[in-house]
């Protein structure tokens, strides 16, 4: 497979988006849990650059590769934290917007509430919408990984 396009991308694209991740990165999430969203919501989108992407910025975070090898079945180890697994919970409804999912439910919004202050679910919900941004845009022009950007 071959992408589609292979242009630099609009400066001022470039700009909003540099703008948008300063402000993320401000919110007080710690840097290995939003790798952990970016990976969580890349896998389920099947956005194999991001995939990649949010691995190495995991690592270079100081993520363990056991944690990063079980994200996707976050549910059934002991690996993560309740904080954590409520990121991961508000990472999968707000991205599985499909066919009448449920989204965001009250319980799922409840439990990060428990878990983060008003500034820091407007960072995780903005590195949510980030990545299925990304996610999308990779997907349609069949961005291939191993980019970190």
């Amino acid at each position: 497979m071959e992408a589609r396009m292979t242009s630099a991308a609009n400066p001022d694209v470039t700009t909003a988006i540099q703008h948008l991740y300063k402000a993320i990165h401000s919110g007080g999430v710690d840097s290995r849990l939003l790798s952990l969203v970016h990976l969580r919501t890349s896998q389920i989108n099947g956005c194999s650059p991001c995939v990649f992407a949010s691995i190495k910025a995991a690592q270079k975070a100081g993520e363990t590769e056991e944690r990063l090898h079980n994200v996707v079945a976050w549910r059934e180890t002991p690996l993560y934290t309740d904080e954590e697994r409520a990121a991961l919970a508000l990472t999968e409804a707000a991205t599985r917007l499909q066919d009448d999912a449920p989204g965001v439910t009250d319980e799922i919004w409840d439990a990060a509430a428990d878990h983060f202050s008003e500034e820091q679910l407007g960072a995780l919900t903005l590195e949510i919408a980030l990545t299925n941004f990304f996610n999308r845009i990779n997907r349609t022009i069949r961005e291939q990984a191993g980019k970190t950007w």
